[in-house]
């Protein structure tokens, strides 16, 4: 792991996300809490702000962080694309203070919401896929800010 005993503790705030691409019958079993596994996206909120906090577990260079707050939302898009696939989008939101950023936390908890969506559902849609996961912001530390 990188030395960071030498930087300032600063506040760290990064937002993610990641898209799951579902069919429309999905979305709407999901909107409807007739999954057989529960309330998708309560779940996948859950996971989130758990993978957010075992970042360190996963990826291996990443320092153990103390989080002061995760905070994982979802926006549904009922609206078929031109493949005809509809979309819940994803945005975690981590935030600490200390030494290094959170966007390694912040990627975690987006990707496995998304991940536990797919797990939840694919009973009835295994054609889900992600897209567009990605840092949306980040703030806090030596290198400044940061905004797609």
């Amino acid at each position: 792991m990188v030395d960071v005993s030498a930087k300032t503790s600063t506040e760290r705030v990064a937002t993610a996300q990641a898209k799951v691409l579902l069919q429309p019958e999905t979305l709407e079993k999901i909107q409807q809490r007739t999954i057989a596994k529960g309330d998708v996206l309560a779940v996948a909120q859950v996971a989130g702000v758990m993978g957010a906090k075992k970042t360190p577990d996963l990826i291996p260079m990443c320092h153990p962080m103390l989080l002061t707050s995760v905070d994982i939302s979802f926006q549904e898009d009922p609206r078929p694309d031109r493949t005809g696939a509809c979309s819940i989008t994803i945005t975690a939101t981590v935030k600490t203070t200390g030494q290094t950023g959170v966007e390694m936390e912040a990627l975690t908890a987006a990707s496995v919401a998304a991940l536990t969506i797919y797990d939840m559902c694919k009973s009835v849609d295994r054609g889900m896929s992600f897209t567009e996961v990605w840092l949306l912001s980040k703030s806090g530390g030596k290198s400044g800010a940061y905004t797609r």
